[in-house]
């Protein structure tokens, strides 16, 4: 046998493992997926810039002599940001049991495919904006129409829209949609009642979650405020580059924005919070929803400083970035030095995230392991293009064979604003 031959149990096992990972990718499966050559990747350091889609002014009446302008295409980075692999190690007398082998590598796909999950979750729960707070415990239809709302009141696309709960909030659904005063014509009702299924309600597909991230109460106090006068400039212009004192230019990342509050004591990233004042508005329209808008705490660089998301684009700067990105509004007469901020996370809760598919993105990517150095190898990719590598490598001197199962990926957020949260028992 070579040096870089596997045998036939080997052979099927791996089929196996690749198989069930497949299977596992839930939430990850719901993203869209962005396959770059490895090659390009390396040369650019695993980062690529990826162009956000325009958004455009029109204007009243036939003469457009003061109209014309140039356009600002706005960018986000992606990234391959995480590197996973099990490794195990076996000795001449357990690989005499094939079937050993197999349940090693079943749990190690068992593992990478959570790790995928897991990531997946942790990019929407902690940097989705849209924030849907929910007063009483999940009872169904109205909660998930709840997030249709405030997608749909700022021009969210209406396709392809996920939201997944933890078990006990989705149970809590299946729950009331299960009871015995609703009609048991159609599939609804008998599903939630046999199955816990929620499944599509309000043009959103529901799915469980077996782990769900917990995020705490907001500990920031009540009294923290910031300036929204237009004076105070602490609104966001957008851009597409900017340029160093040393004359370099280089993309700029339109998703964050770092602001001026009287504090940052207690706040931590992953608070929601609103300002007052600031509503959100429909992004093509620009006409204010009369809601306020939602943002997320990034980082808390300083005592006085918070890097959020989305940046509060508010066109109070009046430029044609500003005018075609505008996401809120502040009219004159809400503008205030002491805009209070009001903290939504009141309650140590279960984060219930969504988002429109094409928001979040998986990257696979490939790791080139020598063939022939003394390794055996083997690889194959599921229908997203996410790839595993088997590799195996004996050592003579002891009689004990080391085993690795490895997938290099990214999962970025591309547009905070198409993703969100949704907490219940908020008080």
């Amino acid at each position: 046998m070579g040096v870089n031959s596997f045998s036939k149990e080997e052979r099927v096992s791996f089929e196996k493992v690749l198989e069930g990972f497949e299977d596992a990718l839930a939430i990850a499966g719901q993203a869209a997926v962005l396959r770059e050559p490895g090659a390009m990747l390396e040369r650019a350091g695993d980062v690529i810039w990826r162009p956000e889609p325009y958004i455009v002014s029109s204007y009243d009446g036939l003469d457009q002599s003061g109209n014309f302008a140039g356009q600002t295409q706005l960018s986000v980075p992606a990234s391959l940001n995480y590197e996973k692999s099990v490794p195990w190690i076996m000795d001449a007398k357990e690989l005499r049991d094939a079937a050993q082998e197999g349940r090693l590598g079943e749990a190690a796909r068992q593992r990478l495919a959570s790790d995928i999950n897991l990531a997946a979750l942790q990019v929407v729960s902690n940097q989705g904006t849209l924030f849907v707070k929910r007063s009483a415990a999940a009872v169904g239809f109205d909660d998930v129409a709840a997030v249709d709302g405030i997608l749909n009141e700022q021009g969210v696309s209406q396709m392809n829209r996920n939201l997944f709960l933890s078990t006990g909030d989705y149970n809590n659904m299946a729950s009331d949609l299960s009871k015995a005063s609703r009609s048991l014509i159609g599939d609804i009702s008998p599903r939630a009642l046999r199955e816990a299924s929620v499944g599509r309600l309000s043009g959103i597909e529901t799915f469980k979650l077996d782990y769900a991230i917990r995020k705490t109460a907001a500990a920031g106090g009540g009294s923290l405020t910031t300036d929204t006068q237009t004076a105070s400039a602490n609104y966001w212009v957008p851009k597409a580059t900017e340029t160093a004192a040393t004359g370099q230019r280089a993309n700029v990342d339109n998703r964050y924005q770092t602001i001026t509050l009287s504090s940052t004591t207690n706040v931590v990233a992953g608070d929601a919070f609103t300002i007052a004042g600031v509503f959100a508005v429909h992004h093509i329209t620009k006409q204010s929803t009369g809601v306020l808008k939602t943002f997320r705490v990034i980082s808390v660089p300083s005592s006085t400083t918070l890097v959020i998301s989305p940046p509060i684009i508010s066109n109070q700067g009046g430029s044609i970035a500003e005018a075609q990105y505008q996401n809120c509004t502040i009219a004159a007469a809400d503008e205030s030095a002491t805009a209070a901020i009001v903290f939504l996370n009141t309650v140590t809760a279960a984060i219930n995230p969504f988002f429109v598919g094409d928001a979040l993105e998986i990257m696979p990517g490939r790791y080139q392991f020598p063939t022939d150095a003394g390794m055996a190898v083997m690889r194959a990719s599921t229908s997203q293009g996410i790839e595993l590598v088997m590799s195996k490598q004996a050592d003579i001197n002891t009689g004990k064979t080391k085993f690795r199962l490895d997938c290099l990926f990214g999962v970025n957020l591309l547009q905070p604003e198409m993703a969100g949260l949704m907490m219940f028992s908020q008080s």
